[in-house]
């Protein structure tokens, strides 16, 4: 499974992930760390990345 870290995490986590094996990214080594959530989620989604997010807002984009 690939980790995709979101802005209102750390960086930290991704190491701490791929310490313990995980394929992980922070956002902010992608795009742009301004992105709105949908633009992320649409990037996970094309890409086969799984978002790790602390964000309770946080929406996915339609999948029509």
């Amino acid at each position: 499974m690939k980790l995709l870290v979101d802005m209102n995490l750390s960086p930290a986590w991704v190491e701490n992930l791929r310490a313990d094996g995980w394929e992980a990214v922070h956002w902010s080594s992608l795009g742009n760390p301004r992105s709105q959530d949908a633009e992320i989620m649409r990037f996970a989604l094309d890409q086969g990345w799984t978002v790790f997010t602390n964000d309770l807002g946080f929406r996915p984009p339609s999948l029509r």
